[in-house]
């Protein structure tokens, strides 16, 4: 296996979030809302050191479309940098102090100063204050807005070192892929599909729980060091015998799927991890069904809630693919999930969590 070449330099980029909370209570709401037809900002806040931000409510919405809801905005009024990249989630604090009316932003948006984004039709003004003595005690609005702001970076740098001897670096994994590939001292062998391949039974226990398992058990296969692996191509088989071995990314572009499945089956937990990295970055209208299918089959949290994120982003284009059709009638509590994602980030309240409301 090829060496990589010795780094001459070595810088670290740290990059921080800063989160922040903002709440907002207006008073004489029914007023606002029936008497003033022009938006209204909140005091200023601050998140970082030097900059200011504010919500910005629109009491008959923003344009013809929203006309029947209230708008929101998160606005960054001033800024030292040029922009700030921020994610938003919106609530209405209930009259028991519930968190109501979740909105959030479906990803990072590029704020400069006099710029805002938020939700057009974030609630409709008829269901808000028909359902005053809950969303509006007291005839008061409160709105609860979280931000998470990406803030300067800073790099850390090892140029200025005094010389010294040269440390070469650890090639312990391309001596242990050499191992694996060369059939060097094994001891075990294990069967794919018909094919052999002779491995070391220590490191593949070190690295799977599955695996130290299967040796441990007193049984035929265990005392003649012969293993059937089922279930798995011989190309799955190496590409995470290779991780195994390497602690090295396998080639993701046309196996991340199946790899997801036999890490998640041999307890491969980076491997896993790697996989999901890989089918998130190739998320697509096409595919975004079976690949929340995929996640939910093989408990992979992140995956999951990335595809409910892009689905609920392209629901429309989504819902035509054969992948959310054959979704719809094999997984039924995926299309649940993924109408909620979608209720919750675009859609105002629906009726039935009101429905234990008492009406006023």
């Amino acid at each position: 296996m090829a060496g990589d070449e010795t780094a001459q330099r070595w810088d670290h980029t740290q990059i921080s979030l800063q989160k922040s909370s903002y709440m907002w209570t207006i008073s004489n709401f029914r007023f606002i809302v029936e008497e003033i037809t022009e938006s209204f900002r909140s005091p200023t806040f601050s998140i970082g050191a030097n900059d200011n931000w504010c919500l910005r409510l629109y009491p008959k919405g923003i344009d013809e479309v929203s006309a029947d809801y209230l708008s929101v905005n998160l606005l960054l009024l001033s800024c030292p940098k040029s922009h700030v990249w921020a994610k938003f989630q919106f609530w209405i604090i209930s009259a028991e102090g519930e968190k109501m009316q979740t909105m959030r932003s479906p990803r990072a948006f590029r704020f400069m100063s006099g710029l805002g984004y938020g939700f057009k039709k974030y609630i409709l003004r008829d269901f808000l204050l028909s359902h005053a003595p809950h969303l509006l005690p007291d005839d008061q609005l409160t709105l609860l807005c979280k931000v998470s702001v990406v803030q300067d970076s800073f790099s850390i740098s090892d140029q200025n070192r005094k010389p010294g001897i040269q440390v070469p670096r650890c090639t312990l994994a391309d001596e242990l892929g050499e191992l694996w590939e060369n059939s060097r001292f094994t001891d075990c062998c294990l069967v794919v599909a018909g094919q052999e391949f002779q491995a070391h039974k220590a490191i593949l226990a070190a690295r799977s729980p599955v695996f130290r398992a299967m040796f441990e058990h007193d049984m035929e296969e265990s005392r003649k060091n012969r293993f059937e692996i089922p279930d798995l191509e011989p190309q799955v088989f190496k590409a995470m015998m290779g991780f195994i071995y390497t602690g090295k990314t396998p080639d993701l572009d046309s196996m991340a799927d199946v790899l997801l499945a036999a890490a998640d089956k041999y307890g491969l937990e980076r491997l896993k991890v790697m996989c999901e990295d890989a089918l998130c970055r190739d998320l697509s209208v096409e595919n975004a069904a079976q690949t929340l299918v995929l996640a939910d089959l093989r408990s992979s949290e992140q995956l999951k809630t990335q595809a409910l994120d892009f689905i609920t982003a392209h629901a429309s284009e989504v819902c035509e693919t054969s992948g959310w059709k054959a979704m719809v009638g094999s997984y039924p509590h995926l299309v649940s999930e993924a109408y909620c994602s979608l209720a919750s980030a675009r859609l105002p309240f629906l009726e039935p969590p009101f429905k234990r409301l008492k009406q006023s």
